[in-house]
């Protein structure tokens, strides 16, 4: 037999590196974690209907129809609108009116304080009580005169009476009424109408008959007189339209030589 040499000590072994002082050795990997194998029976496997479905079903192309979960902001930009032409023409009609109404107010104001008018007066100065007489207990018969005084108080205006109405009330019965022709009055005029008022089988109930009769025997009779008047005031191009109301109330003696005692009358519009 052969005798071979020995291995060279620096040869047969490896040299290897002197582990750093500075580095701890590190832990060993864990070993990989081992699955282990159930053995399931063919009785045990179940296959769902959905899956298989969803396995068979051909892929879906997007459509741009479906609405996605996320809603996006649409801005429009919208056209500003004409404004109808009608909406003009009666905010200009509106404006035109207002002007109006602004003016003729200013005006009515300055007229207002610079002729400072004032009403006409009615008045009834002096009367006559000729017959009072009844043909029946209900139906009498009367003779009544008065003196109509028309003044017109204003310096610039002249004034139109266009309707004159004049009637004569026994307590609240009427019993006569006379009209007269329309008149005009400069400023400041006065005026005297004498107004002939006849009553001719006037229908009285018979409480109204009962205290004629005893004011007729009493010498003191109380009558009304009531006017109703449309005046026209008129100052250069200028002129208003009103209507008057007067009441008189007249005592007078008993016929047939009745004269006005006394007297109290108002004029208002």
């Amino acid at each position: 037999m052969l005798s071979l040499p020995d291995p060279s000590p620096s040869k047969s072994l490896l040299s290897l590196p002197a582990p750093s002082p500075s580095r701890s050795p590190r832990p060993p990997p864990p070993p990989p974690s081992q699955k282990h194998a159930t053995p399931v029976s063919l009785s045990q496997i179940v296959i769902s209907k959905q899956a298989v479905n969803s396995e068979n079903r051909p892929p879906q192309t997007p459509n741009n129809n479906t609405k996605t979960s996320v809603k996006q902001p649409i801005l429009l930009q919208t056209e500003p609108r004409r404004t109808n032409p009608l909406i003009w023409f009666g905010a200009v009609v509106c404006l035109v009116f207002s002007l109006l109404l602004i003016f003729f107010g200013i005006a009515t104001l300055i007229i207002f304080l610079v002729v400072k008018p004032r009403t006409p007066v009615f008045d009834t100065p002096n009367a006559r009580l000729n017959t009072v007489y009844f043909d029946s207990p209900d139906y009498f018969n009367g003779d009544f005169a008065i003196i109509a005084n028309f003044s017109n108080p204003n310096r610039k205006l002249d004034v139109r009476f266009e309707y004159v109405d004049i009637e004569l009330y026994f307590a609240d019965r009427l019993i006569s009424t006379q009209a007269l022709q329309p008149f005009t009055q400069p400023p400041g005029e006065i005026r005297l109408e004498a107004v002939h008022l006849i009553s001719s089988l006037v229908y009285l109930p018979q409480n109204h008959a009962v205290e004629l009769r005893t004011q007729v025997q009493s010498n003191r009779v109380n009558y009304n007189i009531r006017g109703t008047f449309k005046v026209r005031a008129t100052l250069g191009m200028i002129h208003v339209t009103y209507w008057l109301h007067s009441r008189c109330q007249l005592q007078m003696t008993g016929p047939p030589t009745g004269i006005l005692v006394a007297r109290n009358c108002r004029t208002k519009r």
